[in-house]
């Protein structure tokens, strides 16, 4: 079939729906880049947003090359193979009602979205270089698999019978886990960075977010492009893309006015940071199931992933935690590890066989609570434990890999170093931290998101030494 035929095949509706939906999801990634800024310090601020930049950089490179063929190509049940390999044949032949680059656009900006919320393990401490091979790797051997295990048609899972509307697993799960796992090698480094004696994890404050700014904006966005995120899953303009992102904003609402609400009664005051992770929380719960679930059991939805998240979330503010060194700045396992975890299970007790039959094609066997059946609750934890398994095992491997090449040591410097007085003649006796507790945007970044951050920063030669 020639190009103009294939693309005459296609829907020209649906096209143009999931075309919209993917300029909005796109808006996704750099705003988990705001909320990570919106968390960190003000000497870390634009390093932890660039991470997100890296991924979507990384990611559209990695999956033009590989992780699109890995992912979606033919294969056995685990990888795709290497049949679609730098997009050879990936034209205007209809994947469904679409053309098929169209739908692996729109599966890209999943990938590079799933990276973009778990590199914020690294935030505040990892090192910006090492990211880039780390992501590669992640992509293809992490991502993909995983995405090809649930969502192709001979994946492991998806041949399982594992209902996973839009990520549980391959989104949340995985981004959640990895997260976790780069967050732990930071603080026990096995190679380069633990032999290096400046490079020690005494730098672990906890502190306050110290934008509102970036996390109001961020939440704005992330918000409003998950509701493209899930309708856009059916890949067809239908009446269950418009369920999927009505029951999708009634979760997120849920969850934000749950969890701010107990915040509210513990404190007597109300929080914008607290309004955030409770709709984020929302939309983690939602995802699995946006297109198996009705009106009311969103609701239900927000509120559970509200309030067990916010549990989970006291962890880290635990002694024990801080004995064990456990650091998550970006919240990511309270809510996307957990909650995507729990996200997974509750669609085996709640998903119904009327709601995912909305699309006029979708046949499932229902879940435990609306059709009695309870081999879904278990294929369900099989899912969640082996994607869990998968990303935090896999992304640890990586990670410590990606630490065994000189020069690309993952843990930035904790040294004291002297630094020059503000007058510039003489050295001044006091001694500072270098990187980490200075600041990573000082050490990583040649650009900082606020005025006078470090000494000379006013006094700019872009081209010094350069013949222009």
């Amino acid at each position: 079939m020639s190009v103009q035929a294939a693309w005459e095949a296609c829907s020209k509706t649906d096209t143009l729906f999931i075309l919209v939906c993917s300029v909005f999801c796109w808006l996704i990634i750099p705003a988990v880049g705001l909320a990570y800024s919106g968390y960190s310090t003000r000497y870390n601020s634009l390093a932890s947003f660039y991470p997100g930049l890296l991924a979507v950089a990384v990611c559209s490179i990695q999956w033009w090359m590989l992780g699109y063929s890995l992912a979606y190509g033919e294969g056995n049940s685990v990888f795709g193979g290497f049949s679609k390999i730098f997009h050879i044949g990936v034209l205007a032949e209809p994947v469904g009602s679409i053309p098929e680059i169209l739908f692996s656009e729109f599966q890209l900006i999943f990938c590079a979205t799933v990276c973009a919320i778990a590199i914020g393990g690294a935030c505040e401490r990892g090192r910006l270089l090492p990211l880039i091979p780390f992501i590669f790797l992640w992509c293809t051997f992490i991502y993909a698999p995983l995405a090809h295990m649930v969502w192709s048609e001979n994946g492991f899972l998806a041949n399982l019978g594992a209902l996973d509307f839009a990520g549980g697993t391959p989104v949340h799960i995985c981004s959640g886990a990895t997260a976790t796992a780069m967050s732990l090698y930071l603080s026990y480094p096995l190679f380069r960075s633990k032999r290096s004696p400046i490079r020690t994890p005494q730098h672990l404050i906890l502190h306050k977010p110290h934008n509102t700014l970036c996390q109001l904006l961020a939440l704005i966005i992330i918000w409003n492009a998950w509701l493209a995120f899930d309708a856009g899953t059916t890949l067809a303009l239908n009446f269950k893309s418009v369920m999927a992102a009505c029951v999708t904003n009634l979760c997120a609402a849920s969850g934000a006015l749950t969890w701010a609400s107990l915040t509210y009664y513990e404190t007597g005051k109300w929080s914008l940071d607290s309004t955030f992770l409770g709709a984020i929380a929302g939309l983690v719960l939602i995802t699995p199931s946006a297109g198996f679930i009705d009106m009311t059991t969103a609701v239900g939805f927000g509120v559970l992933g509200a309030s067990l998240g916010r549990q989970a979330l006291r962890i880290k503010f635990t002694k024990r935690a801080a004995l064990l060194r456990w650091v998550d700045n970006g919240d990511t396992f309270a809510t996307h590890c957990l909650g995507g975890f729990l996200g997974t299970i509750v669609t085996g007790l709640f998903a119904r066989r009327e709601v995912a039959a909305y699309d006029g094609s979708t046949i499932i066997k229902g879940g435990v609570v609306f059709d009695g059946n309870w081999g879904q609750l278990w294929i369900q934890i099989v899912e969640a434990v082996i994607g869990f398994v998968w990303s935090f095992g896999g992304s640890y491997v990586l990670y410590a890999l990606v630490d065994c090449v000189p020069g690309f040591e993952v843990l930035g410097t904790d040294e004291y170093v002297l630094f020059p007085s503000a007058l510039g003649f003489y050295w001044s006796m006091l001694m500072r931290y270098r990187d980490i507790i200075a600041g990573m945007d000082a050490s990583q970044m040649g650009e900082s998101l606020h005025a006078a951050q470090w000494e000379g920063e006013e006094d700019y030669h872009p081209f010094e030494g350069v013949r222009l």
